[in-house]
């Protein structure tokens, strides 16, 4: 599951970094995207979201952690990771 996660993001977002993570039916994902460059973090999460929406509806994915950076943020952020 965790590749498929991976290539639903990838079909909706151009990430320049992406790491999925979890087990069952819950996971933990980190997108990095210029695509979020301008948006609140709110928005760069309904961005992600509406990839995996379909799993998300049907149970599949039960719970989804999001941590979604433009490039810039995700070179301070990922000290901390």
């Amino acid at each position: 599951m965790i590749e498929e996660i991976k290539k639903l993001i990838e079909q909706e977002i151009n990430t320049t970094e992406l790491r999925v993570d979890g087990d069952g039916s819950h996971y933990q994902v980190i997108v990095v995207s210029d695509q979020f460059e301008g948006l609140r973090a709110v928005k760069k999460q309904q961005m992600v979201y509406a990839a995996v929406n379909e799993h998300i509806a049907s149970g599949e994915i039960h719970a989804l952690t999001i941590k979604a950076y433009t490039p810039a943020e995700w070179e301070k952020a990922k000290l901390f990771v």
